[in-house]
């Protein structure tokens, strides 16, 4: 529906403006009144982060999240625009989004001297109200202020001082929206002073000029805990004017982790997947498991888009795998997550102890513990007794990463113990595909090896305790080889 197209028509509309704060304020609450969700798609925030952005909103707060990598920031930032109005009228024209019943630009005040109530009115979007920057150390303050165009002074015939001869920044041009920063820390001092002034004054110096910018402008930014609270990172003067630090977070459990890669992860092929809920399990642990381990690097933190993108590449290899079988679906079993190794490697920032180890053989390990971690939190250790009895006994299994379901559950079933176990665990339901139940049969054996209650080689599964039999390759228990369960 188009508005009013010229000053006088909106005059005559009755339109009020008001302030981009205000109108967040009279959104959020009309949304809170209805009952409807603020931020779509974000997940395990419902009782922490989003109360605290509420807050900041209602208090008409400039607000900073503060959170590691991968904890969504950005994705919340971007959703701010939903809470603002469908369109707003703007002088056409205008560079800086004037109002056009209180233009603030020179050249907004000039138009509607000039022109009255025929100066020209055009509405724009609510997602063309958004700016995002993300800072860096070369970022200056004419990138983000401003800067004097001599060759537009001119072409105006104009002096080099008139404010008609500015060239704005994304921060002005951001006027009546919303204006994010990412990693603030990362400016420069004396651009955080300019962002400063701006916030605080509404004037700017722009090559020695002064300019007065009484700007509307919802200030939201983001920063790493660690770089925020850094004594020389950010200055005082602005800290001190950020109104709400609202602190995000990984997510507190598995469950709302698999909620958030189930959500995010691209899982609709060419075929059917399936995708166990024990699979889903270990994928989040590898991330909960990384979180916790000491030659990770936690500072840095573990992205929540590393289960993300695991997930995806071990659907991958179950395509792969039912392409190659000529099966018209994709089940995901444990032994493809290994196939997911380079989705691990490169997003774990390594202590020094890591360093010496590798980042695959961390990798391997933390599949190892969350396929441990799965089957404490489903079986009873001791209920595999028989299995483990069976390979201390000479017991060997071969499996091969391309088998069909049907055949590697005919092969499970020679491991006294491991088929009743899985079947009285409820791990997976009655009537289900033998793909499934024997990614169940691999979840066992896989836990057991990491809890160093049998080994497994690139000769297969074996006891611990079972000597190398003659012209027999490899170590007789211990190390995993690096492609997962044998592969033969």
């Amino acid at each position: 529906m188009e508005g009013p197209r010229t000053l006088g028509e909106l005059k005559e509309s009755g339109y009020r403006p008001r302030s981009v704060k205000d109108e967040l304020r009279a959104n959020v609450r009309a949304r809170l009144a209805r009952s409807e969700p603020l931020f779509a798609g974000i997940v395990g925030y419902e009782d922490t982060v989003i109360p605290g952005i509420v807050h900041a909103i209602l208090s008409r707060h400039n607000f900073i999240l503060l959170g590691l990598r991968g904890q969504a920031k950005s994705r919340i930032l971007r959703a701010l625009v939903e809470l603002l109005d469908a369109r707003i009228p703007v002088i056409e024209g205008s560079e800086v989004n004037d109002d056009p019943l209180a233009p603030i630009s020179r050249y907004g005040r000039l138009k509607v001297e000039e022109s009255g109530d025929d100066t020209p009115v055009r509405w724009i979007r609510r997602e063309s109200r958004y700016v995002e920057k993300l800072a860096t150390p070369d970022v200056t303050v004419a990138d983000l202020i401003g800067d004097l165009d001599p060759i537009r002074a001119a072409r105006g015939g104009r002096l080099l001082s008139d404010e008609l001869n500015i060239h704005f920044g994304l921060l002005p041009r951001a006027n009546r929206g919303i204006f994010a920063m990412n990693e603030l820390p990362d400016l420069a001092g004396k651009v955080q002073v300019a962002l400063f002034n701006v916030m605080q004054e509404g004037d700017v110096q722009i090559k020695g000029f002064p300019i007065r910018l009484p700007l509307d402008v919802q200030l939201v930014f983001t920063a790493n805990p660690e770089d925020y609270t850094a004594r020389g990172k950010i200055i005082t003067p602005l800290k001190d004017r950020i109104g709400s630090e609202v602190t995000t977070h990984y997510p507190r459990d598995v469950l709302t982790g698999i909620a958030i890669t189930g959500q995010e992860a691209w899982v609709d092929r060419d075929m059917e997947v399936i995708v166990p809920g024990f699979v889903q399990e270990i994928v989040e642990r590898i991330a909960f498991a990384a979180r916790e381990e000491k030659r990770v690097d936690q500072r840095s933190g573990v992205s929540q888009r590393m289960p993300i993108t695991v997930l995806e590449n071990a659907v991958s290899s179950a395509e792969r795998r039912a392409l190659g079988l000529g099966e018209g679906r994709a089940v995901v079993r444990p032994s493809d997550v290994y196939s997911s190794l380079p989705s691990i490697t490169g997003k774990l920032e390594l202590e020094y102890e890591g360093e010496l180890h590798g980042a695959e053989r961390i990798a391997i390990d933390l599949i190892g513990t969350a396929c441990e971690d799965t089957f404490d939190a489903h079986f009873v250790e001791e209920d595999a007794t028989p299995i483990v009895e069976y390979f201390d006994t000479g017991g060997v299994l071969r499996i091969s990463e391309m088998s069909r379901g049907g055949a590697l559950v005919e092969g499970f079933s020679t491991v006294a113990g491991l088929l009743p176990l899985v079947e009285a665990s409820g791990i997976v339901e009655e009537d289900v595909s033998p793909e499934e139940v024997a990614g169940a049969c691999e979840l066992v054996l896989e836990a057991l090896q990491a809890k160093r209650m049998i080994s497994r080689t690139d000769s297969g599964y074996a006891g611990m305790k079972r000597r190398r039999r003659p012209g027999e390759s490899g170590p007789p228990g211990g190390a995993p080889s690096p492609g997962g369960p044998l592969l033969a």
